[in-house]
């Protein structure tokens, strides 16, 4: 059975260009706009990825917990939002293919992580947010459907050792929604998916 975090850059890779794609698309009287994150406009919503994009450079770069949750809110997309957001995952990529980068043990807010969980995890709130942005801007709201299944298949392999985990019964919800409810009649793997992301 191979690894569940084989391939993983390039997952990493697929998610932030379905994310970019809808990016472009913003219009200048878009950045405003409310999201389901209820305490996010569009331009958090970029400004959270972005960011996240760079403090996860910086947790390669032995950077704490701590400096993670500091810098979550600063700004990180100046005058340019696009331009930004897309070197930042240009630049996370480039970071997790240094040599040992994915099996190195990260500081992270949820615990101690090896790269590839942690940038699988990346991969997963990456494609997440996606359809959050999708669904601010009205835009359709399909996602890569390869990503969708394998973010569903490993959902417990992504989430290992974290207190926050959604195919945990003992999570406490602030982000997922509760595991094991009956699935409606009919539901896709996508809306199955959003649904155990608390969407």
């Amino acid at each position: 059975m191979s690894h569940p975090f084989v391939g993983i850059i390039d997952r990493y890779l697929l998610s932030g260009s379905e994310f970019a794609r809808r990016l472009r698309t913003v219009r200048s009287d878009q950045w405003t706009a409310p999201t389901p994150c209820a305490e996010w406009d569009v331009r958090h919503l970029v400004n959270h990825m972005t960011r996240g994009n760079l403090n996860y450079i910086a947790l390669l770069d032995g950077g704490s917990a701590a400096d993670f949750l500091r810098l979550r809110d600063e700004d990180a997309l100046g005058g340019d939002p696009v331009g930004a957001y897309t070197r930042s995952v240009r630049d996370c990529a480039e970071a997790f293919r240094r040599p040992g980068a994915l099996q190195q043990i990260l500081d992270y807010p949820l615990g101690p992580v090896t790269g590839d969980q942690a940038l699988a995890v990346r991969t997963t709130d990456s494609l997440i947010h996606t359809w959050d942005l999708a669904r601010a801007l009205d835009a359709p709201e399909g996602l890569e459907p390869g990503l969708v299944a394998w973010v569903e298949d490993h959902l417990a392999e992504i989430y290992a050792g974290f207190a926050e985990s959604p195919v945990s019964a003992d999570t406490t919800h602030r982000f997922f929604a509760a595991p094991g409810s009956p699935p409606p009649a009919g539901e896709t793997r996508q809306a199955r998916l959003l649904r155990l992301m608390g969407r």
